[in-house]
């Protein structure tokens, strides 16, 4: 990890996106993702947050707020109680100046703040509305609870992951609600490129956890009207092309190859010592291949099973056959392309004093996004913003005091701790 680049912010770097103002109510991950792309390449993001702050904040390792540090960098942090009518009013205020307002709350909450669409476009009539929820904000399901592990569930997508005889695999991580997130990022532009160039008039993004999830996934629809079949789980096989599998090294680690093309999969029996089998009728054409996958995965295995994981891919890559190795986080850290492309790199961190972080993706060659502040303190910018819309120092206080507005106990910056990367 030491091998890391070191980069700085770039406080004073503008993006493609400046001058877009987000207003971002939402919670949790799906918002975070969306706002994260966006703050990169420029748009000013006001994460607000309610007195106990984003639930990423609680998501902790070693006391560290890692999700919150990575997914809300280049954002300001507005801290509100929400239950509170005078905080519903500086939300109002704010809305004249956003250009996207984002929010994640139960369908029909918005409309019990006083903040329904309609009340919002009347305040903005330009403004791009994103309405997260896990179900979307209308059907049989819409007032159910969306967690992201429900979604993966319903979508279809634990049914087909994993191994024919165990249970059903969730993912690991976020799934539905990254995969939200992105959608939702290229929403908000669509929508924002219609109201620059139309007619002006903003729009709602109805932006579910379940749709974009159930999108990856559509041929599997219309691969059952079609056969009448389900997807079985096959584990790290593919039913679509065959080899392709994750395969087990002499030294415990794996590599994952694939022979999904016709040409490969001949140079991959050439490779292995194995030339018969290009014209063996149990692996002559892809669909030979499928049906006799077994088969086939023993003879691959077997080589395999011989060499480390370095030494396959060096004997693979020589022979020009697609494969790789499976790594782990260190793996990946230590990673020559991985450093060379600064995919990860070392960032300043007022806690940490360096913590690694993804760089902005994607990359552009004329207008590239940029790393320019850490995540903020809770309710870090609240002087600021409120400042704008004509709150003052006595206005301020008041509003402290009464606690419609919040922040940490210290927004100065804390005592480093510098990590051991």
């Amino acid at each position: 990890m030491s091998q890391l680049h070191a980069r700085d912010y770039e406080p004073g770097r503008s993006g493609t996106l400046d001058g877009v103002r987000i207003l971002d109510l939402s919670r949790l991950f799906a918002g975070n993702v969306l706002t994260q792309i966006l703050g990169d390449f420029g748009a000013e993001v006001i994460k607000v947050e309610p007195p106990e702050g984003d639930t990423l904040r609680a998501w902790k390792t070693e006391g560290i707020e890692t999700h919150w540090k990575v997914y809300s960098r280049n954002k300001k942090s507005l801290c509100l109680s929400l239950r509170d009518p005078r905080a519903i009013d500086i939300i109002r205020k704010l809305v004249p100046s956003t250009q996207i307002f984002i929010e994640s709350f139960r369908p029909g909450v918005l409309e019990k703040m006083g903040l329904s669409p309609e009340a919002l476009l009347a305040l903005n009539p330009s403004l791009v509305i994103i309405r997260i929820s896990g179900w979307g904000q209308d059907g049989p399901y819409a007032q159910r609870p969306g967690f992201g592990t429900v979604i993966e569930g319903v979508s279809g997508f634990a049914a087909i992951n994993g191994f024919a005889d165990r249970e059903p695999v969730l993912p690991p991580m976020y799934l539905a609600d990254g995969v939200a997130g992105v959608y939702g990022a290229s929403a908000a532009m669509i929508a924002l490129r219609e109201v620059e160039m139309k007619d002006g008039r903003g729009q709602v993004v109805d932006l579910s956890l379940l749709d974009p999830l159930f999108a990856i996934l559509s041929p599997q629809a219309a691969n059952y009207r079609l056969t009448g079949k389900v997807k079985p789980r096959t584990g790290s096989r593919s039913t679509n092309s065959a080899p392709r599998n994750a395969y087990r090294c002499s030294d415990g680690h794996y590599v994952s190859l694939s022979g999904s093309i016709q040409k490969m999969a001949e140079r991959l029996f050439r490779a292995i010592g194995r030339p018969e089998l290009v014209d063996d009728p149990r692996f002559r054409t892809n669909a030979d291949r499928l049906r006799h996958a077994d088969e086939l995965d023993a003879i691959i295995g077997e080589f395999i099973g011989a060499r480390t994981q370095a030494e396959n891919v060096a004997f693979f890559e020589q022979a020009e056959v697609t494969i790789g190795p499976i790594y782990d986080t260190p793996q990946i850290m230590a990673d020559s392309h991985v450093i060379a492309r600064e995919l990860i790199a070392d960032y300043p961190d007022p806690d940490m004093g360096q913590l690694p972080m993804h760089h902005v993706v994607p990359r552009l060659s004329q207008t590239p996004g940029t790393i320019r502040t850490p995540a903020p303190a809770l309710g870090q910018h609240n002087r600021e913003l409120l400042n704008e819309i004509g709150i003052g120092d006595d206005g301020y206080a008041a509003l402290r005091e009464a606690n419609v507005v919040c922040e940490a106990s210290n927004n100065a910056a804390p005592a480093k701790r510098h990590s051991s990367v």
